[in-house]
Order: C-alpha cells, then structure tokens, then sequence
C-alpha cells in the first residue's frame, strides 16, 4: 500500500500550510510508516493511504516519488 504523509521538517515547528511538506512511503501499514519515519524528527500532520483514481492522480506529477525503506 502507498500512503501520503503531510509533515513538517522538524517537530518543535508549527503545522504551517504553506511550509508543509509531503512524501509517498509504501509500507504495509500507518503504524510501519510511522515506525519508519520516526528516527527522522519529523512532525508528521497527517497519514493518508492513496490508491485508485487518487493513486493515478498523483502519479501524473513530476514530483512523484514512493519511498521505500
């Protein structure tokens, strides 16, 4: 499964629309992306899992990029 995370770079820093970031991780779970991302000090707003038409529309982006740990 892929899923969308919306974080911010650093965790003392406030969610902040306009400075949110976001990433594509495939893992088997919300809680395996969250296991992966923790070492990482993120402030993690939101998880999202993306698939079907919301899948493809995302894919369609040049930014698109899954990672994989």
């Amino acid at each position: 499964m892929i899923y969308k995370v919306l974080y911010q770079e650093s965790i003392a820093q406030v969610p902040v629309r306009e400075h949110t970031h976001s990433m594509f991780v495939e893992a088997e779970s919300e809680r395996e992306v969250r296991k992966q991302l923790a070492n990482r000090g993120y402030n993690i707003e939101f998880i999202q899992a993306v698939d079907g038409k919301f899948l493809e529309y995302e894919m369609q982006s040049q930014d698109f990029k899954v990672e994989k740990f």
